[in-house]
This record gives C-alpha cells, structure tokens and sequence, in this order.
C-alpha cells in the first residue's frame, strides 16, 4: 500500500474544502453575484456600419464604459469569421445618456452606422425557470443517490451526491469573490461540472467495490481498501483533468471575452471534481460506514 494515507486524513479534506466553502457561503449570502442580462435583463442594439467591422474593434470602444463583456455579434449577408457591416450588441440596461455616450464612442473609434434597432429587453432566464433549472438538479441528485444505491450501496450514493454539491458551492463561492458574470452560460458549465465529476467519483467507487470483494473478507482494513482504490484509478484521474484542463486554459485565454467566465467556471470545477473525488468522496463514505456501524475487523 502507498505511504500516503489519503483516506485516513478525510478531516483534513474536509477542513481544507470548508476554508473555501465557509467563506464563499458567506460572501454569497452578503455581496452576491454579478449576474448578467441574462437573468436582470438589458439592452439590445443592432448597427449596419458603412464598412465591415470586427468584435475586437466594437469590444474596445465599449471597455471605457466598463462593458467591455456585452455580447456582440456578427451577422448579416456581408459577415465573414473576421468581420461585417451588421454587428448586434447585448449589453446591461443603459440609461439614455450612457446609451448616447456609448453610441458616440462607437461612431467615434469605429466608424459611422446606420442604427436598425435599438430596445430594452427582459430576463431571458426569469426566476420561474431558475427554480425549474434547481429543481431539475436536486432531482437528478435523488436519481444518482438511487441508482448507486442499487449498483452499489446507500452510503456510496450519499457521498456521491455530497462530492456533488461540494463541487457546485466551490464554484458559486468563486463566482461570487471574483464577482464574475453569471449568466445562461454558467449555468451550462455548472452541469458539465456535475457530469464531469460523478463520472470521476463513480470510477473510483467502482474500484473500491472490486477490493472489497477481494480483500474485506480476507480481514482486510477498509481504509487500506480505500487507499488502494484511489491509488490505483488516480492516474486515470489525473489524466482526465489535465486533458480537460489544457483545454480550458486555451478557452480561457484565446477564446475571447465572451468564453472568459464559461471556461473560468469549468477550470475551477475541474478541478474542485478532481479533488473531491480523490480526496472528498472516499474518506466521506468511510464516515459514513461508521456512522451506520459498518466496520471491518482491522478498521
């Protein structure tokens, strides 16, 4: 067995994770989130310019005004990957005078338009479907619970799920320290996060399983079994992460402003899924055996 005794020191785990949870718990529940139009809702502009016109060009003569994230669009029969004439802007709701700055600003530093629309628009995601979009996940939450619970046992789906939410409040708490913007895009990162992350988990389950059949009723100690187990399936682990990994630092830092926080969210719950299958979901399901006084003879 390795010398490092990873199962054995769940409340370390614990206590590092509840250093950046606690905090982030704390930051939600006084600063928030920085959420974006898609949820506050905002404003919609779309300009025909007299010659075609890059995203970089309109993204910089927004950054004076701070709106240097709004959403913007190449369309039109004249858009090509780099450039076109019919550009649309989606950005936070603008008072008319900060509308006429900005609309100043754009005719200044990147030429003269022809303005086709320009209108206030709601939330596109409102709090009926947020609620919907938690429910849907706290569902799909009960559903992995029952489905380890049947492959496997209660306790592994407990633990499953409790690596789960670990996951999740690691990247609100982030979300809400660097007050990054949440919008319809964070909300998809958050689910790859989940998927990501049970799949790490269940790998590492499945192989403590297959030990405990081999070595438990041989007298085996079960946090040697654990150990084992995530000995044994970490380089797949790390594999894994560092492949996804290397693909969301290039997002992040080539993918343009608009990725910048939908790959921010998955680089950290890459790697918060890492570590709570590793070092989290394990030692978890050892406490929780004790709990239910299932123990082995040598434990």
């Amino acid at each position: 067995m390795p010398s490092f005794d990873i199962a054995g020191r769940g409340k370390m785990w614990f206590i590092i994770s509840l250093l950046v949870i606690v905090p982030g718990l704390i930051s939600m529940a006084t600063r928030g989130f920085n959420f974006g139009i898609d949820f506050t809702g905002g404003t919609i502009i779309d300009l025909k310019f007299a010659q075609p016109v890059g995203i970089a060009q309109v993204r910089e003569s927004l950054k004076p005004f701070g709106l240097d994230g709004a959403t913007i669009q190449l369309s039109g029969e004249s858009s090509d990957v780099a450039a076109s004439t019919d550009v649309m802007i989606r950005t936070i709701d603008l008072e008319e005078v900060q509308r006429k700055e900005v609309m100043t600003a754009i005719r200044d530093k990147v030429g003269s338009y022809e303005v086709l629309r320009e209108e206030k628009v709601g939330a596109v995601i409102g709090g009926e479907l947020i609620m919907n979009a938690v429910l849907a996940l706290v569902i799909s939450w009960v559903l992995i619970i029952l489905y380890v619970a049947y492959r496997f046992e209660f306790r592994f789906g407990i633990a499953a799920v409790a690596a789960l939410v670990h996951d999740v409040l690691i990247v609100l708490a982030f979300f809400s320290f660097t007050q990054r913007q949440v919008d319809s895009s964070f909300v998809a990162a958050l689910l790859t996060v989940v998927g990501y992350s049970i799949n790490d988990t269940i790998v590492i389950f499945d192989r403590i399983r297959e030990n405990l059949k081999l070595h438990f009723r041989r007298g085996g100690n079960v946090v040697e079994i654990v150990n084992r187990s995530v000995y044994q399936t970490l380089t797949r682990s790390l594999y894994t992460v560092f492949t996804c990994l290397f693909t969301t630092f290039a997002l992040f830092f080539f993918g343009g402003e608009t990725t910048k926080d939908f790959a921010f969210a998955l680089i950290v719950g890459f790697m918060s899924g890492c570590y709570s299958s590793i070092f989290i979901a394990g030692p978890l399901w050892l406490e929780l055996r004790k709990f239910g006084g299932k123990k082995s003879p040598n434990s």
